[in-house]
């Protein structure tokens, strides 16, 4: 690491306790100085290890694959530990947490109890009634459908495409681009024997594939650059003759 002294960076931080009694919202200025390859998480934990250790915010992996720590950053929701502090040339950024989620305090949001809710409400789990034989081979796929499949698995569930949502903001019973990427997985999966009237029950409504503004938020800020609205046209063609 460069023994050059590096500039002074601001990181401002909305911090609230849901569940103090005395905590309110107030923002809270950090000055730190910029190491070379700085993330904002690698800012953040300097924080919470020197200046403030009472700061909270989430991370388990530190390379963009658990999907822990979204977070907004100056207006845009993003996974802190994919965020360059170099990218801000002012050396100023505004944290605050991911709207749409039960916040836990900080920074730290609950993106997991919305994502099993998720889960359920659209059924995310292959539908058959064939019976499996373990002792025979599995069923042979074509590789381009087993690709294309694979590709909406790649999805973290960070939330950022749900906090990017404007629809979310507007419609909290919106399923999100999340939800509808996930229901777009197991209807190019032919191990589900589901029907397109089948998924229309599940997300035929302006809570689901009709409400959503074709704004692009969640595919620009998508970490792993999912096709999100690619599939999200796919559905609405699919399930707009059954409305």
């Amino acid at each position: 690491m460069s023994t050059q002294k590096g500039r002074e960076i601001t990181i401002k931080v909305l911090k609230f306790n849901p569940r103090s009694a005395v905590s309110k919202p107030h923002y809270v200025e950090y000055k730190l100085e910029e190491t070379p390859g700085m993330t904002l998480f690698i800012a953040l934990t300097y924080i919470r290890e020197n200046l403030d250790p009472d700061l909270s915010f989430d991370f388990v992996c530190r390379a963009g694959i658990c999907g822990s720590c979204g977070m907004v950053v100056n207006g845009k929701p993003s996974l802190a530990c994919r965020t360059l502090v170099a990218n801000y040339p002012d050396g100023k950024l505004t944290l605050l947490p991911m709207p749409a989620f039960e916040l836990i305090k900080d920074l730290s949001v609950n993106t997991g109890k919305w994502m099993d809710a998720m889960s359920k409400r659209v059924e995310s789990w292959v539908v058959t009634n064939e019976e499996t034989d373990i002792s025979k081979l599995e069923e042979r796929i074509d590789p381009e459908v087993a690709n294309n499949t694979f590709e909406l698995d790649r999805c973290i569930e960070c939330g950022i495409c749900v906090a990017s949502c404007g629809t979310m903001l507007m419609r909290p019973d919106f399923v999100g681009p999340v939800g509808m990427n996930r229901v777009a997985r197991f209807e190019i999966d032919p191990h589900d024997k589901r029907t397109a009237e089948d998924f229309y029950e599940l997300i035929g409504d302006d809570d689901g594939i009709f409400g959503c503004m074709s704004l692009m938020a969640c595919e620009d800020h998508c970490p792993k650059h999912l096709p999100l609205q690619n599939k999200i046209a796919y559905l609405r063609r699919k399930l707009v003759a059954l409305r």
